[in-house]
């Protein structure tokens, strides 16, 4: 079971993943004049302290993020998505150290233009607080709106925006089972209204019926819409239950997660082939080390 706040786990191989995927998709989408709309249904706090209570009591970051900033062998270059992903956290970290993690809301308001908007929803009270908080050190002004809604039922109200031009960033907790389902029949409807937009949806690989059927339902939404699609998955340990020299058994964190987009870019593809070999890697825990991406459409 994963804790609801995503505090406890910033900086780590999902975010790796998810982060340069998100990175990557953004960059692409930028470099057309037209306005672009983020809109991210799950957004978290926004920004967080690698060494403060919540992620320093998990240490996770220490096996994502921070591998990556303290490479044995900085010799060899990254591939050029994993780059831009380091060169992004960096921008949060003058002093080098990764000590300050910004989570999807601070990492895509940091790549837009003036003229782009980002809409932001978070239920989570402690989070809301602190994303308003946060964002209300950047005096982004109109250009960030925050909603305390569900951004299941309440994000496609921003679509097709103005421009025609969208972004949606789907990745909830999944500690509850219906979100799997929620986030199909979230997809469909957005499709549905605004069948252009990109959609990046995050998940975790855990062993658990929905978590499998997620990404082939997705393929099927996208293929039966006539629309591109790409699955990306990064493993970076078995996810075995193992048993201490005790006798007591522990079920290990979260071993792979995985990013499903619908109209990536046509880019993304190659540069996923370049980076995740690199970042399986990297992050690996065990020898379960690996990574997958495939396309179609």
């Amino acid at each position: 079971m994963f804790s609801y706040r995503h505090a406890f786990h910033a900086g780590n191989h999902a975010d790796v993943l998810k982060h340069t995927v998100l990175i990557a998709t953004l960059d692409y989408l930028l470099e057309k004049d037209a306005p672009l709309t983020v809109v991210d249904t799950h957004a978290g706090a926004g920004l967080y302290r690698l060494d403060g209570d919540y992620a320093g009591t998990s240490g996770e970051a220490v096996d994502g993020v921070q591998r990556l900033f303290a490479r044995p062998d900085a010799s060899v270059p990254l591939a050029d998505a994993l780059a831009r992903y380091v060169e992004v956290v960096r921008d949060f970290n003058p002093k080098g150290d990764a000590r300050i993690y910004p989570g999807s809301p601070f990492i895509t308001h940091h790549l837009l233009r003036d003229q782009d908007k980002l809409k932001l929803f978070e239920l989570h009270p402690t989070d809301a607080r602190s994303l308003d908080a946060n964002i209300a050190q950047l005096d982004a002004g109109r250009q960030i709106a925050v909603l305390r809604e569900d951004g299941f039922g309440s994000a496609t109200k921003f679509l097709p925006p103005p421009s025609r031009r969208a972004l949606v960033l789907c990745d909830p907790s999944y500690e509850i089972k219906s979100d799997y389902t929620r986030v199909l029949d979230f997809v469909t409807g957005a499709l549905k209204r605004f069948a252009t937009g990109t959609y990046a949806i995050w998940y975790p690989i855990i062993p658990r019926p929905e978590a499998h059927d997620l990404p082939r339902r997705l393929k099927t939404l996208a293929t039966k819409a006539g629309k591109p699609w790409l699955h990306a998955t990064l493993t970076v340990k078995s996810s075995k239950i193992v048993t201490d020299s005790s006798g007591a058994k522990h079920r290990p964190g979260l071993p792979a997660s995985g990013m499903f987009l619908i109209n990536p870019p046509y880019t993304l593809k190659a540069q996923l082939q370049a980076a995740l070999p690199q970042m399986a890697e990297l992050l690996a825990q065990d020898r379960n080390a690996a990574f997958s991406v495939d396309g179609g459409g």
